[in-house]
């Protein structure tokens, strides 16, 4: 299969209420199957709660939740400078996206 270039960058003010979940996480550059796929490779670097005490098995994927996923935080155009081989596995290849990024949402009583 055919992969192809893309970058995600942020297109959300910095004070949108989006990025309590997930923070902002810069300018990334992916290789990916589609643009859509592009969105799902970066999100690879955001793991679930890291850190917490939870399971994915007691229902709390956060992966939903992930930036790179929220059409109105990050756009995705594909990348036509030729800077990277488009040969090759679906990889992020720039951009340092850091781990344990989504942040739980705790009821005030908690």
């Amino acid at each position: 299969m055919i992969m192809r270039i893309y970058r995600l960058f942020p297109v959300a003010d910095p004070e949108d209420p989006n990025w309590a979940v997930s923070p902002c996480q810069g300018e990334v550059v992916v290789r990916a199957k589609s643009r859509s796929d592009a969105r799902t490779v970066a999100t690879t670097a955001e793991a679930d709660f890291q850190g917490k005490s939870v399971k994915k098995g007691e229902g709390t994927l956060t992966t939903g939740a992930a930036a790179f996923l929220n059409e109105s935080l990050y756009t995705v155009i594909e990348d036509m400078t030729g800077r990277y081989p488009n040969e090759g596995p679906r990889a992020i290849l720039s951009g340092s996206p850091a781990l344990g990024v989504i942040l739980p949402l705790v009821a005030p009583d908690q």
